[in-house]
C-alpha cells in the first residue's frame, strides 16, 4: 500500500508541475482528482476518513468568499471600479500606482484570482482607450494582486487553509503581514516605473478623436459614455457582508468558517439575483483541487515518510521546523508545484508559532517570479491574449523576477526583525 501511495502522489506531483499528465487530456484538477479516486477506489483511504482528511473549514470558507466575490462581479461592482480609475484623468504613473493600491486592497478582501479576472479584460480596453500600452499595467494588476493576498487569512486559497489549520489569528496576522505587503506594493510600483522608462504610449495609437475638444474634456466624455452597470443595492450588499465578516473575524470568537458560509447564505436568499447565476461563478475546479490534494497528502501522511523526510533534511542541516529553511521551501516549492499544493506538503514542518506567517508569506509572494506561478498570473496573461495583447514569459518574468526577489527580501528582513 506504501508504494501504491508513493507512486500516486508522485504522479499527482508531476502533473502538478507540468500541468497535466503527458498523453491525457487532464489538467492540475483532473490529475489530483484522479489520484484520489485511485486511492479511495483501492480502499488506501477509506470513506469513512475523506471527511477528516478534506477539513471542512477550509473549504467552507473557500467556498463562502467565492459566494461574495459571485454577488460583487454580478453587482457590476469590479468593472464600475476600473471605470472610476479611469473617470480620474490621472497621469500613467498616478494610474500605475492607483491601479497597484486597488487591485491589492481587493485581493485583501476577495480572492486574487476573482479581482484578476473580473478587472483584467475591462483595464486592458480602458488602456487602449486612453492610447496607453495596457502590458504595464496588466502586469501591475496581477503582482499586486498577489502581493495584497497576503496580507490577510482570506486572501488567497493557501492562506485560508495555513489559517485554518493553524488556528492563527486574524488580526494578529493582519499586523505582522501589513508592512512587508505594503513595502511590496510600493517596491513593485518603483520597478514597474524604472522597467517603463516613462514610454507608456502605444506604438500605434487609436484614431484621434475628431472633434475639437480638449484631451481633458473629451477624456471626461468618453469615461461618463462608458460609464457600466452598476447595481448598487446589489454592491452594497456584497460590501456590506464583506464588511461585517470582517469586523466579525477582528473582533469576534467565532469559526470564520461558520461566519463566511452565514454571510454567503445571506446573499443567496435574493429575489433578484438568482442562484443559479452565482453559483455559477463558483470556482469549483479549485474545490476539486483540493478535495484531491487534501485526500492524496493524507494518505502520504499516514505512511509516515513526510516526518521521516523531515527528519533526514533536519540531519543535513536544513530542518524546516526552523523559519529561515522553511522561508525558502515556500518560496522554492510554490514555483515547482505551485503554492497551495506547496503549502499542503509543507504545513506538517510549521510548529512554531512564527511557521504560518512566515509560509503563507513565502508562498504568496513567490507567485509573481513566473506566469504558471500562480493562477492570477494566468488569468492575466489570457486576459490579454484576447485582447491581442501578447505577454509571454520573458516579459512577464522581466517584471515578476525583480519584484519576487524584492519583495521576498523584504518579508525576510521583516520576518527577522520580529525574530531578532
Amino acid at each position: 500500500m506504501t508504494t501504491l501511495i508513493v507512486l500516486v502522489f508522485l504522479l499527482v506531483y508531476l502533473g502538478l508541475f507540468l500541468g497535466g499528465l503527458p498523453f491525457l487530456q487532464l489538467d492540475r484538477t483532473g490529475v489530483a482528482l484522479l489520484g484520489a479516486i485511485v486511492l479511495l477506489a483501492t480502499d488506501v483511504v477509506d470513506m469513512n476518513q475523506v471527511w477528516e482528511a478534506v477539513h471542512p473549514p477550509t473549504l467552507a470558507l473557500l467556498f463562502a468568499f467565492m459566494v461574495i466575490s459571485a454577488q460583487l462581479r454580478l453587482s457590476g461592482f469590479y468593472d464600475w471600479v476600473v471605470w472610476r480609475l479611469d473617470r480620474f484623468d490621472l497621469p500613467p504613473s498616478a494610474l500605475l500606482g492607483a491601479v497597484i493600491l486597488t487591485s491589492a486592497l481587493l485581493s485583501a478582501v476577495f480572492s486574487n484570482d476573482i479581482v484578476c479576472l473580473a478587472m483584467a479584460p475591462v483595464l486592458a480596453d480602458a488602456c487602449r482607450a486612453r492610447r496607453l500600452d495596457p502590458v504595464p499595467f496588466l502586469l501591475a494588476l496581477a503582482c499586486a494582486a498577489n502581493l495584497g493576498s497576503a496580507a490577510t487569512l482570506i486572501g488567497n486559497p493557501q492562506n485560508m487553509l495555513i489559517g485554518e489549520r493553524l488556528a492563527l489569528d486574524f488580526g494578529g496576522y493582519l499586523r505582522l503581514a501589513i508592512m512587508p505587503v505594503g513595502l511590496g506594493l510600493a517596491a513593485t510600483w518603483l520597478i514597474l516605473l524604472g522597467l517603463s522608462r516613462r514610454r507608456w504610449h502605444l506604438a500605434a495609437p487609436v484614431a484621434a478623436n475628431p472633434e475639437p475638444e480638449s484631451e481633458a474634456t473629451s477624456h471626461r466624455q468618453r469615461a461618463e459614455d462608458q460609464a457600466p452597470g452598476l447595481d448598487r443595492w446589489q454592491t452594497i450588499k456584497g460590501l456590506g457582508v464583506a464588511g461585517v465578516l470582517l469586523l466579525a473575524f477582528l473582533f469576534a470568537p467565532w469559526p470564520r468558517d461558520l461566519l463566511a458560509l452565514a454571510g454567503a447564505g445571506l446573499l443567496l436568499t435574493s429575489r433578484r439575483l438568482h442562484s443559479h447565476r452565482m453559483l455559477g461563478l463558483v470556482d469549483w475546479q479549485l474545490l476539486v483541487l483540493f478535495v484531491g490534494l487534501f485526500i492524496v497528502n493524507h494518505a502520504l501522511q499516514e505512511t509516515g515518510l513526510p516526518a521521516q523526510a523531515i527528519t533526514a533534511l533536519a540531519g543535513l542541516g536544513m530542518d524546516l521546523h526552523d523559519l529561515a529553511p522553511l522561508f525558502g521551501a515556500g518560496a522554492i516549492l510554490s514555483n515547482l508545484v505551485s503554492n497551495v499544493p506547496a503549502v499542503m506538503l509543507l504545513l506538517p514542518a510549521a510548529t512554531e508559532p512564527m511557521s504560518g506567517p512566515v509560509l503563507a508569506l513565502s508562498s504568496t509572494l513567490a507567485g509573481n517570479l513566473l506566469i504558471v506561478s500562480s493562477i492570477a498570473n494566468i488569468i492575466v496573461v489570457q486576459a490579454a491574449a484576447r485582447q491581442g495583447l501578447l505577454i509571454d514569459w520573458r516579459a512577464h518574468a522581466r517584471v515578476g523576477l525583480p519584484v519576487t526577489l524584492t519583495t521576498l527580501a523584504i518579508a525576510a528582513l521583516w520576518l527577522g526583525v520580529l525574530q531578532g
